[in-house]
């Protein structure tokens, strides 16, 4: 691992934090179920959404789209939760989640997740069920508290970006998918088959503060999850203040190699040791600019950000976000008693 000395100041705290979104219990939270995520049917995740709201004697709007609208939809959601004082639940997996985070980033609002994914790494890591009908429970007593988030470029993510191979395994994963079905094992042979054909070098012009680095490489991902990271065994020597997703981010960098180190390497990722592969380099930074060298004529490069595959201009701009997300987590017992104090102090105001 290299460690970086990183001089931008991104990632630290500049400005005093803003004050935590203010919520209505009375209000509805407005759940936004995207129909094309996960394997159960959109019928079955408003049966789990309404039976919550009615054991929780809470009210709230279903808003259910097509894929193709999630982002007018969630745009369109936060903006009404910040009016009403209430707060934005993504429904699906993280993908999903991404499209309404960046809605819920934008307006300033609360998001709150009821996970239908297939790792669901930005709900795990926060301490939200992956049990569907557990995590909508939870929300009904849940208090905004802020976590970080990142960009690439124009976009928010939560969990990783990347470019190289990687984007191309989330391509192929969504292929397998359809043919195989939803499942983690579906994930890793997608990966397998990916790595296998993995032939294209990045050359990549890599600005981090007053350091710089030329590198070659398959791909370049980058992770604001430890979890993820810590499940592949991808997480970097401690260099920086914070953690990956708690004031750093981590980057891991696959050096070109040969199809029998390249199965090498998919076994030590599936074994959750990959950072002792020989072709693996990785660091902590706040902030980095990418400029890859691209084909006469070219100005975009692909990438992904939680599991979602675009084109982007370059060069790449890559960076801790000093605003956060508010994220509905579950409330203490003693947080219960000042949730309480808090609603009649709305009810004042108001």
């Amino acid at each position: 691992m290299v460690p970086v000395d990183d001089d931008t100041g991104a990632g630290q705290a500049q400005t005093p934090p803003a004050a935590l979104p203010t919520l209505d219990p009375s209000a509805p939270l407005l759940f936004v179920i995207n129909a094309g995520a996960g394997a159960l049917d959109v019928d079955a995740k408003r049966a789990v959404i309404e039976a919550a709201l009615a054991a929780g004697g809470r009210t709230g709007e279903l808003l259910t789209c097509r894929p193709a609208d999630l982002a007018r939809v969630s745009a369109e959601a936060a903006a009404v939760a910040v009016a009403r004082a209430t707060a934005v639940v993504a429904v699906g997996g993280d993908g999903s989640l991404n499209t309404v985070a960046q809605a819920a980033h934008a307006a300033g609002c609360a998001i709150g997740v009821i996970p239908y994914g297939t790792f669901n790494y930005f709900a795990r890591t926060h301490g939200i069920p992956t049990d569907a009908a557990a995590a909508a429970r939870l929300l009904l007593n849940a208090r905004p508290v802020p976590v970080q988030v990142a960009a690439i470029n124009d976009r928010v993510f939560l969990v990783n970006a990347s470019l190289g191979i990687y984007p191309e395994l989330l391509q192929d994963r969504e292929a397998y998918k359809a043919r195989f079905g939803r499942s983690r094992w579906v994930a890793f042979m997608a990966a397998f088959a990916t790595l296998l054909r993995a032939q294209r070098r990045l050359r990549l012009h890599i600005e981090m503060g007053a350091t710089v680095r030329d590198v070659q490489t398959l791909t370049l991902f980058v992770g604001n999850n430890r979890l993820q990271l810590e499940q592949f065994g991808a997480a970097p020597e401690d260099t920086l203040a914070g953690t990956p997703g708690d004031g750093s981010m981590a980057a891991v960098m696959l050096r070109p190699i040969g199809t029998l180190s390249m199965i090498g390497l998919l076994l030590h990722g599936a074994m959750g040791n990959l950072g002792e592969s020989a072709g693996i380099d990785g660091f902590e930074f706040h902030h980095m600019v990418i400029k890859p060298t691209l084909a006469p004529g070219r100005r975009e490069v692909v990438v992904a950000f939680d599991g979602e595959v675009a084109q982007m201009r370059a060069p790449i701009d890559i960076r801790v976000l000093e605003k956060p997300l508010y994220l509905l987590q579950a409330a203490s017992a003693a947080g219960l008693a000042d949730a309480s104090k808090a609603r009649e102090a709305f009810k004042a105001q108001a």
